[in-house]
């Protein structure tokens, strides 16, 4: 497949600088519904999707920083079949861990809500793009392929400010974040891991730049 022709699906512009150049790239600012409606204009000509960010851990067994490639796509919309060779061959090229990834339409932060979700889905983590990438996919006809790493882990709770902290075009959204934080200072401290674990995360993805451009080239 060329590269130039694969539609790579993200939430924030920090993940979209680590993909190959040659990649068409949509950014959904953290927001499924946008994301649905900008796929709506995508262009003909695209012979593949890739889901490809940093996710929240639904295994207890993941860590921080660790890799996942969708076998299976479950969300509220149904459920996504990811293309075997494709898939397989991210996974070889990455060592990552294959599975099923759960799609939501909002941030799922509290350990709590991860434990049943990882029960009523069988998935290994959790984002908010893989769905609608895959479901796009599936109505074009293409090959889907999802390739995320675990921000935050099955353990770690999510900090309200976190959910707000995208623009919409994916950028960080600083005064958001900081109104949120004035309204629940407590937060701050798990804010900050956050960060840190999103670094780890993000710096996974970009050492797996190469095996994402191994994969779409088998």
């Amino acid at each position: 497949m060329s590269l130039s022709s694969i539609l790579a699906v993200v939430g924030m512009r920090s993940e979209a600088a680590l993909l190959p150049r040659e990649m068409p790239v949509i950014v959904s600012g953290g927001d499924p519904t946008r994301l649905r409606a900008l796929l709506q204009q995508a262009p003909e000509g695209l012979v593949g999707v890739l889901s490809f960010g940093i996710a929240g851990g639904l295994d207890p067994a993941l860590l921080c920083g660790d890799l996942v490639v969708a076998t299976r796509v479950r969300g509220m919309g149904g459920a996504y079949a990811a293309d075997p060779r494709w898939s397989a061959a991210l996974a070889r090229h990455c060592g990552a861990r294959l599975g099923m990834v759960a799609g939501t339409p909002a941030v799922v932060g509290e350990p709590a809500r991860k434990r049943m979700l990882r029960a009523a889905t069988g998935a290994l983590v959790v984002d908010l793009e893989t769905e609608a990438a895959a479901a796009f996919a599936a109505s074009r006809g293409l090959p889907f392929a999802a390739l995320r790493a675990v921000a935050d882990t099955a353990e770690e709770v999510l900090p309200r400010a976190a959910a707000v902290g995208l623009t919409p075009d994916g950028r960080p959204a600083a005064g958001k974040v900081a109104l949120a934080l004035l309204r629940q200072p407590q937060e701050l401290p798990a804010l900050l891991t956050v960060a840190r674990r999103s670094r780890v995360a993000l710096q996974a993805l970009g050492g797996a730049r190469d095996a994402v451009r191994q994969a779409c080239a088998a």
